[in-house]
């Protein structure tokens, strides 16, 4: 053996000491990591309370719900909807139903399942956020019998999973599943919870749970995962679309019959409302807020727990949101109306208001109702444009009829509501005048994806599918009040964003107080563009379609926005201290047009924008004007394929068109070997204003996101 071999030899021995060494040292970390982990396990556990405290909560008191003001809005009374029923008594495929949806190895596990918790994680790390949640039956059970004022966090699920395998030793399948169809959460209706499989059947089928049949026993056991969401007197549509997932669970699993399973899926939701367990207490507002009182702190707390909730709501403000309405649409055979005011300070909704007799209905058209937004979307194509710093009064397009072909999304038309067209404007102008032909293009020009994004970043939460017609109010869900409010909300805020709040504090008896919605806050927008957009905004209440609106603040900013046919109006604005949005229709179909109501045609600069000048007059919102921002932006330069002078030339005739965007066609876009007609919403009632000329440039004034923020 040659030296140089030997040398390389002990190097390769020296290599692999190191490594061993190395691999040794982490073996060793690994092992005090998991020990130290293991202990401050077992240190939870051991805190967790005994199982001889298992028994529902019952402290004797109401919760009462409390204004702004500190004037009671009503009691939460103990529980009216329960009627326990033996498991003897409850249908098999109800029983089937509710394991299949809530714990499919329920009769495997020993009352925690790890393979479902390990299951859970992987798609919860595949989606990026928490989708599905790994508790068995059994732990669910344990946390409504024995865990008081439940949090979430790691230590309660540690302390749930040491009761649940406790509990499981102690008592069988049978006698959990019987305890947990008689404790879990129905939903509400009219501030009553049904709690219990035995109240349920009363109250959504008029009937004893023994008489259930296969889709209403579906219906049910898909409830207590979300009882709000998929309720079926607020939620008919999530509903069918949740008891047909756990039909499909139970094929999956082999409990129900496929043709039998598949004739319930094609069946109706069969609800036979029953009046019997029900007292009129409260109207919209207060079952919003009990819901979310419930999802936050579990149905034993509140209903029986004795809280104070003190909620955001003003009580005069909602008084005088339902005069107006009710001014300015007396008749029974009128549209109905609803309205959300927020406070941008600090996203605390100051009114939810509807039209509705609440005991001739009890969905909650602000927070429930979603409809399309009409032009009102323009103000997030708007905002898409200045955070690129596209500048308002520089950047000019054609208006006039377009008839594209759009390599992504196929043929698209787009066209004025009168046929009437300004030729060359700019997008303040367009912004006044309403204009759907610019704000096409527009849309076009900065990325309909984009603006999709924009929207959500301000506060939009229904689906958006960053297609163009969503830029002119064409969406496949629409939107509500509620959230139209909060995003309109962050421009009065500035480009700060908060999540809407309704309960400001809860006390418990013990004197312990909870703020279960604390301040979310967060600036997606810069100050200077949200300035910029206020800006035009503001025009458009001043001299554009929105002046019915005005109330003679110089602070005032707001967007009109009629749909096809007239079938949706509103008026959404704010001021730094209110934002409020408007929306008048016919809930009961998105097919009735507004033709003719007390002789005039609805569009948003009709009913919306004149109940909005009400409320904020009447109620004597003080008048706040905006600051501008010291942080001013610079222009970029802008190449839109559409935008007059640009390198696309003007675009938008017809023939072929690009559309800035790549990538597989969104949902729907095939449904006509094209776009989707059903999709565009043309702003209707929308007339153009005269057009005013440009303003002499500003160089004081900027908007393009490089302002920072």
């Amino acid at each position: 053996m040659t030296q140089r071999t030997r040398r390389r030899q002990r190097r390769r021995a020296g290599i692999g000491a190191k490594l061993l060494i190395v691999f040794g040292s982490v073996v060793a970390l690994l092992g005090i990591a998991a020990i130290a982990v293991t202990s401050w396990v077992l240190g939870v556990a051991a805190k967790a309370p005994s199982l001889a405290s298992c028994k529902p909560v019952d402290r004797g008191g109401n919760t009462v719900l409390y204004a702004a003001d500190g004037s009671r809005l009503g009691l939460i009374a103990s529980p009216e909807a329960r009627s326990p029923v033996s498991i003897d008594r409850v249908p098999k495929s109800l029983r089937l139903a509710t394991v299949a949806i809530e714990d499919q190895r329920f009769f495997q596990h020993g009352g925690v399942d790890t393979e479902g918790i390990l299951r859970a994680a992987i798609k919860d790390l595949e989606a990026g956020e928490a989708v599905e949640g790994g508790s068995t039956i059994t732990q669910q059970l344990v946390r409504n019998l024995c865990i008081r004022d439940p949090e979430r966090n790691l230590e309660r699920k540690i302390v749930e999973a040491k009761l649940a395998l406790e509990y499981s030793e102690r008592h069988t399948r049978r006698e959990i599943l019987g305890s947990y169809l008689n404790i879990a959460s129905y939903g509400t209706v009219e501030g009553s919870t049904a709690i219990g499989v035995g109240a349920a059947s009363q109250i959504f089928f008029s009937k004893p749970v023994w008489k259930l049949n296969l889709p209403q026993a579906a219906l049910l056991a898909g409830l207590p995962q979300a009882p709000s969401e998929y309720n079926p007197i607020l939620n008919p549509t999530a509903a069918r679309a949740r008891r047909d997932a756990v039909l499909r669970q139970m094929i999956k699993l082999g409990y129900a019959e496929p043709e039998r399973a598949r004739a319930a899926m094609a069946s109706g939701l069969q609800v036979n409302l029953s009046d019997g367990y029900f007292r009129h207490r409260q109207p919209y507002f207060f079952d919003y807020v009990e819901n979310k009182l419930i999802s936050e702190y579990g149905v034993n707390t509140v209903r029986r727990g004795g809280l104070e909730v003190h909620t955001t709501i003003d009580p005069e403000l909602q008084r005088i949101g339902l005069e107006a309405m009710r001014s300015a649409l007396p008749y029974s055979t009128d549209p109905a109306s609803a309205l959300v005011s927020i406070d941008p300070r600090n996203g605390e909704i100051r009114a939810m208001v509807s039209s509705s007799h609440y005991g001739q209905s009890q969905f909650n058209l602000a927070a429930q109702g979603h409809r399309q937004p009409g032009s009102t979307f323009k103000a997030f194509v708007l905002t898409t444009a200045i955070k690129q710093g596209i500048d308002p009064y520089s950047t000019y397009y054609t208006s006039k009829p377009l008839y594209l072909d759009l390599p992504r999304w196929g043929h698209w038309e787009v066209h004025t509501a009168d046929e009437g067209y300004g030729g060359t404007m700019n997008l303040q102008q367009a912004t006044v005048a309403s204009d759907n032909t610019v704000f096409a293009q527009l849309d076009l020009d900065v990325g309909p994806q984009a603006v999709a994004e924009t929207a959500k970043s301000m506060g939009i939460t229904s689906p958006l599918d960053g297609i163009p017609a969503e830029g002119i109010g064409g969406l496949r869900v629409g939107v509500s009040p509620l959230e139209l409010t909060d995003a309109y909300a962050t421009l009065a805020a500035g480009g700060v964003h908060h999540d809407p709040v309704a309960v400001a504090k809860v006390v418990f008896p013990s004197g312990r107080v909870d703020r279960p919605e604390p301040p979310r806050t967060k600036r997606v927008l810069s100050p200077a563009v949200a300035y910029q957009v206020t800006r035009l905004l503001h025009d458009n209440i001043t001299e554009g379609t929105g002046t019915a609106a005005y109330t003679g603040c110089p602070g005032q900013a707001g967007k009109t926005g009629t749909t096809d046919e007239y079938t949706d109006a509103w008026f959404a604005g704010y001021q730094p201290n209110l934002a409020t949005a408007v929306w008048v229709g016919y809930p009961e179909s998105n097919d009735i047009s507004m033709y003719s109501v007390h002789g005039r045609t609805v569009f948003g600069g009709t009913f919306p924008a004149e109940i909005w000048h009400s409320l904020y007059s009447g109620a004597g919102v003080p008048c706040e004007e905006f600051s501008e921002p010291e942080q001013q932006v610079q222009w970029a330069p802008f190449y839109g394929r559409f935008a007059q002078g640009s390198s696309g030339g003007g675009g938008g005739g017809s023939g072929e068109a690009g559309d800035g965007e790549s990538g597989a066609p969104p949902p729907g876009s095939a449904a006509v070997g094209g776009y989707d007609p059903n999709a565009y919403a043309p702003g209707a009632g929308q007339e153009p204003f005269p057009l005013p000329p440009p303003p002499p440039p500003q160089a004081s004034v900027g908007g393009g996101e490089s302002a920072g923020g």
